[in-house]
């Protein structure tokens, strides 16, 4: 009997040293569960068998058990009954984890939106195009160029390719339509860097003075800029890592305020000399937009009223943290073709239906290659200018997010392509084929 005993108790032990040593990963694993849920739900209106079977049905995010509270929008998931996240959603601020039970009745500011033109024709406006027959594309080829990105092993959702500011192809996958809210993960890092542009051009900020953080100021970290933030060229310490806890998945599931992080990190190079790539800079420059304000509603409008809604982009939803700030790394939501007016508005050199929301100058800087990125990395944009896609002119420029979100800019073609899915894709050839069928 006491043998039985001791071997429960040791049984007892090593579950207890299990757990304790894998809590962090299960805080995280149901975190993420939740977080992606509540939003799939809630902001991108999916069902709950749905979301768990697209879109958490991945190792090890699938052994999360959710649910779902319809009535108080919230959604719960459990990983193995040990550890319980929460996620609530907020109206015009998306879904948040929370981290206390104070956080569920935390009263919080709503962005004021832009009215809907549903009148305009797209895409300057939300009503059914002016359609237009090119004799300069084959349209054979193009729908050839597209179906093929569609097979089980891309696992497409949406594409949606502008030529001329014309749609002249776009296709769904089942269970999406034109307008299916879909998540940008880090093309919203290209969106938080249009605001920048934007009050540039309004002469509200300059790209190039010194990053207004004052915890820096006795430092060596006084001498980075808002430049080099944008630039993901600060030589700050960061590890952008997904597959194991690191800087960024605390951040995204643990934080309170994601904008802190990255201030915290001490420098590991010299700015303007050591790239790396970093969600917590793009939070970091989100934090200072905030602070370009005199108020906390402004700043949440701004976003909105002087850019998103300006371009007609109504579907968008950006989510914020619990502190109110944008999670610009990660978090916006929109439609194929809201995602491709993002594209269109780069392509027109920031010129929207005659009004200027940034100039061409802006587009020049945001293109230019980050000193030793290889040439891949602008202002929170992708570039092409190695030629990494070797059948895609060079001056071809993209917003670039998680599993090959994208929205690609192509001024020579003076095309916008857009594409969304679960996985990534052989990038090269969909928009060769693509590009080929407007000079059949």
């Amino acid at each position: 009997m006491k043998i039985v005993k001791r071997i429960l108790l040791l049984l007892i032990v090593i579950i207890a040293v299990v757990v304790v040593y894998n809590y962090p990963k299960l805080n995280l694993l149901a975190g993420y569960s939740a977080k992606n849920t509540a939003s799939s739900v809630f902001v991108a209106n999916r069902t709950l068998a749905f979301t768990d079977s697209t879109d958490n049905n991945f190792s090890p995010v699938n052994l999360a058990t959710d649910k779902v509270d319809f009535v108080n929008k919230f959604a719960t998931s459990s990983a193995f009954g040990l550890l319980t996240r929460k996620a609530i959603y907020r109206e015009g601020l998306g879904s948040v984890l929370t981290i206390s039970e104070e956080d569920e009745t935390a009263s919080y500011l709503v962005p004021r939106r832009l009215k809907a033109d549903n009148v305009t024709p797209f895409p300057y406006g939300n009503a059914a195009q002016k359609d237009t027959v090119f004799s300069t594309i084959n349209y054979n080829k193009l729908a050839s160029a597209v179906n093929k990105n569609f097979d089980k092993t891309n696992k497409t959702r949406a594409v949606v390719v502008l030529y001329k500011d014309q749609i002249i192809s776009e296709k769904y996958a089942d269970g999406f339509h034109k307008e299916s809210k879909l998540l940008g993960w880090s093309m919203t890092k290209s969106v938080m860097s249009t605001v920048f542009g934007v009050l540039q051009h309004q002469g509200k900020i300059n790209v190039q003075d010194k990053a207004p953080i004052k915890s820096w100021q006795n430092d060596d970290r006084k001498n980075i800029t808002i430049h080099n933030l944008l630039q993901m060229n600060s030589g700050l310490e960061w590890d952008e890592n997904y597959d194991e806890i690191s800087d960024a998945t605390k951040m995204l599931f643990l934080d309170r305020d994601m904008t802190k992080m990255q201030e915290s990190k001490p420098l590991v190079g010299k700015p303007n000399e050591t790239y790396n790539y970093s969600s917590g800079t793009t939070n970091l420059l989100s934090g200072i937009l905030r602070n370009q304000f005199k108020t906390h509603q402004e700043y949440l409008d701004f976003w909105y009223t002087n850019f998103i809604d300006k371009i007609g982009m109504n579907s968008m939803l950006l989510e914020a943290d619990l502190s109110g700030n944008y999670v610009g790394s990660s978090y916006s939501w929109a439609t194929a073709r809201d995602w491709s007016k993002f594209g269109l508005l780069y392509l027109h050199n920031g010129n929207w239906n005659g009004e200027q929301l940034f100039t061409k100058d802006w587009v020049d800087y945001a293109t230019t290659p980050t000193p030793t990125s290889n040439g891949t990395y602008g202002a929170q944009f992708w570039l092409n200018s190695e030629k990494q896609f070797k059948d895609v002119p060079k001056n071809m420029y993209f917003a670039d997010g998680y599993q090959g979100q994208r929205v690609y800019v192509l001024p020579n073609q003076e095309m916008v392509i857009v594409r969304f899915g679960l996985s990534n894709f052989d990038e090269n050839e969909f928009l060769k084929g693509i590009i080929e069928s407007i000079n059949p």
